[in-house]
């Protein structure tokens, strides 16, 4: 079995982590981890994601458990993130990364840790929203350059931190790459004001935060006379979760490398 463990287990996504875990036979739950200095350290980590007591304890760092666990989860932030990359690099395990936010500096040090270990990473681990990004390269090569407008539109909870949300980045770089283009050079991602017309091969972003919105993806191409959409919507965190774990069972058998969850899911 695949020894896993998670970090932030405290957080939203932690305990939904836990209890995905906790529902696929192919894996155990090895340990997981809170912020150090945190008040849970040494709280059982099923009573924190409501299942009940498991018998393992929280933990403030990779360190404590190094001999435990095979995958690291990891759904928190860039700097924590490549902390924890660097960690499970020297020490021979695995990761699967779902930390979203990271500057172009820390995307360029996170892929170059394919050469010292095989992680997983993906702005999104839904199977349905990685399914979705091969409809839109569809759908851009056979409508793109032909006088649609391209607009990618994202709604999430009032606590996500950044904006837009990787998902929806990650699409409009699927659109992007299908056209030749690339959303540096044609991204829009603020209109205000007398902004003028839209130009024929801009990409545009729109980003809602409200209640409690797991998390909600639209791209529009539109026309005169048509308009296609093609949406997903998710209604619990516990898509993202059984993608992570599946992701976790997927590259504990990988030699080195980065991987995403088009490789996890075979369509690549």
């Amino acid at each position: 079995m695949t020894r896993i463990a998670i970090v932030g287990v405290a957080g939203r996504m932690g305990r939904t982590l836990v209890n995905a875990v906790m529902q696929d036979d192919g894996v155990t739950l090895a340990g997981g981890i809170v912020e150090p200095g945190s008040s849970l350290i040494g709280t059982d980590i099923g009573e924190l994601a409501g299942v009940g007591r498991l018998g393992v304890s929280a933990v403030d760092s990779p360190e404590a458990i190094a001999n435990e666990f095979d995958v690291l989860i990891d759904f928190t932030a860039p700097g924590v993130t490549l902390a924890n990359l660097a960690f499970c690099a020297e020490h021979g395990k695995r990761m699967v990364i779902g930390t979203t936010g990271l500057s172009d500096e820390e995307l360029v040090e996170l892929e170059g840790y394919g050469e010292k270990l095989a992680f997983v990473f993906a702005p999104n681990m839904s199977v349905g929203v990685n399914l979705t990004l091969k409809l839109l390269e569809t759908a851009a090569r056979a409508l793109g350059d032909e006088g649609y407008d391209i607009e990618v539109i994202e709604a999430h909870h009032r606590h996500k931190v950044d904006a837009p949300s990787g998902t929806a980045l990650k699409m409009g770089e699927v659109v992007a790459e299908s056209l030749g283009r690339t959303l540096k050079e044609h991204g829009v991602f603020e209109r205000v004001g007398q902004c003028g017309p839209r130009s024929d091969k801009e990409i545009g972003f729109a980003t809602v935060r409200a209640g409690d919105i797991v998390g909600e993806h639209t791209v529009m191409f539109a026309t005169e006379g048509e308009r296609i959409e093609i949406t997903h919507k998710a209604s619990s965190r516990m898509t993202f979760a059984k993608g992570a774990v599946r992701a976790a069972r997927w590259v504990a058998g990988q030699n080195r490398g980065r991987y995403s969850m088009q490789d996890v899911l075979g369509l690549g």
